[in-house]
């Protein structure tokens, strides 16, 4: 088995370089091994400028709401839809589906005598487990819930379950239903707010992406957009709340767009492009003419930024 060495920075504090969806990934076709010196890919999120230290192929990863800097990778994965060659979708919640260990079942419909058991167990109406307290039309949103019926929060933002919980997953089982919206709107961008709930058959209030029944079955969850106004939508959870036949007919569809890569076929998919780098005899970005620029560029302002600081300018 041939050996590749790959590192990762800039990415969330809790990343566990030997045990991530890129990690797991390549081991299946690689001897991996973890290089922070001289790695020959490098992966990088957000979250630094430690990239700037390495002159190798880098791929750059976003779950945010940002585009990616194609001077400063050579590859990126993100959730836009675009025909760059050096571009591959790949949204962050297709990282949970790994995370979470659900590739052999998340696929496989339950039983609806099954559903029907674990419906009647969920004994809560709605619940949010959230931690930024930035995305204000969410907050809003909880709050003129809140006024119809009991919406626990489990997070940082407008807790009221007596502290934030340890294990988002636990909290929300006992819940029908799950606010399920985005830090902001912008086509394809769909994180893990989504697809947690499926994992544990909760319906999913979902706002954000207006492409997002691209990836997921509308059927499967309530979408915002869909309702010309909030009473609507609430009179819709009303309706399902009271009646469990209605709740197991969403509950049990196909969590997916028939469209959708299979998860299978995505991780087949991302492999042959990180490979294809790997393989690749075309000069690192950080290498070549307007790459040295970008980074120069960034160094200088570095500099200037530490130096204004320092002498108060």
């Amino acid at each position: 088995m041939k050996t590749i060495k790959i590192n990762f920075v800039d990415f969330w504090p809790d990343i566990i370089k030997t045990d991530n969806y890129f990690y797991n990934l390549l081991k299946e076709y690689y001897l991996v091994v973890i290089d922070t010196n001289n790695p020959e890919i490098l992966f990088f999120s957000l979250f630094g400028k430690e990239h700037l230290k390495y002159n190798c192929k880098k791929i750059f990863f976003t779950g945010e709401n940002i585009r990616p800097n194609f001077l400063s990778c050579d590859f990126a994965f993100s959730f836009d839809y675009n025909k760059r060659k050096n571009h591959f979708r790949l949204p962050l919640y297709s990282l949970y589906i790994d995370d979470h260990k659900k590739k052999d079942t998340i696929e496989i419909v339950k039983s609806k005598e099954k559903l029907k058991e674990i419906w009647s167990k969920k004994s809560k109406f709605c619940s949010m487990v959230v931690s930024n307290p930035r995305a204000k039309f969410r907050i809003e949103f909880f709050k003129r819930l809140s006024k119809i019926r009991q919406v626990d929060s489990g997070g940082g933002v407008l807790n009221n379950v007596e502290g934030k919980v340890k294990d988002k997953l636990s909290f929300i089982n006992d819940y029908k239903f799950v606010i399920a919206f985005e830090n902001e709107i912008h086509n394809g961008y769909t994180t893990e707010k989504i697809i947690e709930p499926i994992f544990k058959d909760c319906i999913p209030i979902y706002w954000g992406n207006k492409l997002v029944n691209r990836d997921f079955n509308p059927n499967r969850f309530i979408n915002y957009h869909d309702f010309e106004s909030e009473e609507d939508l609430f009179n819709k959870l009303i309706e399902i709340e009271n009646n469990p036949d209605l709740a197991l007919n969403i509950i049990s569809q196909p969590i997916f767009s028939i469209n959708r890569l299979k998860y299978s076929e995505e991780r087949i998919a991302v492999y042959n492009c990180i490979n294809q780098l790997f393989l690749s005899n075309k000069k690192p970005v950080s290498r070549r003419f307007l790459g040295k620029l970008y980074y120069l560029n960034i160094k200088l302002c570095s500099i200037l930024k530490s130096l204004k600081k320092k002498f108060k300018l």
